[in-house]
C-alpha cells in the first residue's frame, strides 16, 4: 500500500501550532531542511543513530558519528531555532558484523549519558538474525541500567512477527513497556503494541510504511493515547515536513486540535522526557538565534551570508 504525503499543504491551517519530530535523521539533510522545518513550526526533534547506507568498517567511524550527534548536529539545529536531541545505539543491520559490534558495545556507555541523549536507539531487528537479537538484548540491558527510554526499529520484512518478537524480548529483559517506543508501525501492528502498553510511533513516508492519509484513519480509530508520528527523514526518498503536513491533513479532516497536538507534539515529549533530558522551557530559549556563533570554527553560513542574530540571544549549547 503506497501513498505520497500531501504536498503542498495548507500552512495557514496550522499557523501557531508547534511540532516535535521524534525520529528524523538530520545528518542526511541540508540546512534548507532545518529552515523549512522551523518555518513549519517544528521546535524540537530527536535524531536516532542509524545505518548510514554504507557499512562502517571500524569502531572509530561509530565514535565520530555518535560525536556528531551530540555535537555538530545539536549546534546546527540550534542555528535554526530547533532543539536537538538524539538516541544512541548500534543499529540492527550492523549488529550482524559481530566483531565490530563487540567494539561498538564497548563505547556506547561513553555516549548514552551525555547531555541531549534521550534514549537508546534505534535498535531492534532487520533480518531477525541471532546476532541482531544478541545485541538488541544487550542494548536493552544498557537502557535499563541507564534508566533511558528505548527506541525500537521494527523490521521492514515480516513486520508483524518482528514487532511481536521485539516486544516479547523487551519484556523478557525486564523493561517497562511505557519506557519503550515501538517505531514504524502500520495497521497490522498498532493494536498489539497499544494493547501491551508500549508507545506506538508511526513513520510518515512518501511511498512506504505509513502515509498521512492512513495516519488520519489510525487516529480516528485508535485515538491519541501513546501514539506519535515522525518523518524519519533520511538519505532516501523522505519528507522532513511529514509531521506538520500530517497535522494539516488531520485538521482538514476534522480531528480536534488537541488530538493533533498530542500525536504531533506532546506524546513524544512525554515518552522521551522519561530520560530526564527534555524540558519544554528549552524550546523557548533556543528560538533566540545567534548565527554568528561557531562550532569548532565552523558555521552554517557560507561566503557573504549575513548571520541572523536575535536580541538577547539565549542559544543553549
Amino acid at each position: 500500500m503506497q501513498e505520497r504525503t500531501a504536498v503542498p499543504f495548507n500552512r495557514e491551517s496550522i499557523k501557531g501550532m508547534t511540532f516535535f519530530d521524534p525520529h528524523v535523521h538530520m545528518t542526511s539533510r541540508t540546512t534548507d531542511d532545518y529552515q523549512a522545518m522551523a518555518d513549519a513550526g517544528v521546535v524540537g526533534l530527536i535524531e536516532p543513530a542509524f545505518w548510514l547506507g554504507q557499512p562502517r568498517t571500524g569502531v572509530a567511524s561509530f565514535r565520530d558519528y555518535y560525536s556528531s550527534l551530540v555535537g555538530w548536529e545539536r549546534f546546527r539545529s540550534s542555528q535554526f531555532g530547533i532543539k536537538h536531541y538524539c538516541t544512541i545505539g548500534l543499529n540492527s543491520r550492523e549488529a550482524n558484523n559481530e566483531a565490530l559490534a563487540e567494539q561498538v558495545m564497548e563505547i556506547l556507555p561513553l555516549f548514552i549519558y551525555k547531555e541531549g541523549v534521550v534514549g537508546v536507539g534505534e535498535i531492534g531487528f532487520d533480518d531477525q538474525t541471532a546476532a541482531e537479537e544478541k545485541y538488541y538484548r544487550l542494548q536493552l540491558d544498557l537502557a535499563k541500567e541507564a534508566s533511558l527510554p528505548v527506541q525500537i526499529h521494527t523490521p521492514h520484512r515480516d513486520k508483524k512477527r518482528g514487532t511481536t518478537r521485539s516486544m516479547d524480548i523487551a519484556l523478557e529483559q525486564g523493561l517497562d513497556p511505557y519506557m519503550v517506543i515501538v517505531d514504524h508501525n502500520n495497521e497490522e501492528t498498532v493494536k498489539e503494541v497499544l494493547d501491551r502498553g508500549f508507545w506506538a510511533a508511526f513513520t510518515i513516508y512518501p511511498f512506504t510504511k505509513m502515509g498521512n492519509e492512513r495516519m488520519v484513519e489510525i487516529v480516528k480509530h485508535y485515538g491519541t493515547e501513546r501514539i506519535m508520528i515522525n518523518s524519519a527523514a533520511d538519505w532516501g526518498i523522505s519528507d522532513p515536513l511529514a509531521v506538520p503536513k500530517t497535522a494539516a491533513l488531520m485538521k482538514e479532516r476534522g480531528i480536534p486540535e488537541e488530538a493533533i497536538r498530542l500525536v504531533t507534539y506532546q506524546n513524544a515529549i512525554t515518552a522521551f522526557a522519561q530520560s530526564g533530558q527534555i524540558n519544554e522551557a528549552d524550546f523557548a530559549a533556543v528560538t533566540q538565534i545567534d548565527q554568528s556563533q561557531k562550532f569548532e570554527g565552523n558555521t552554517v553560513l557560507r561566503g557573504g551570508q549575513q548571520p541572523r542574530v536575535d536580541k538577547d540571544s539565549m542559544i543553549i549549547r
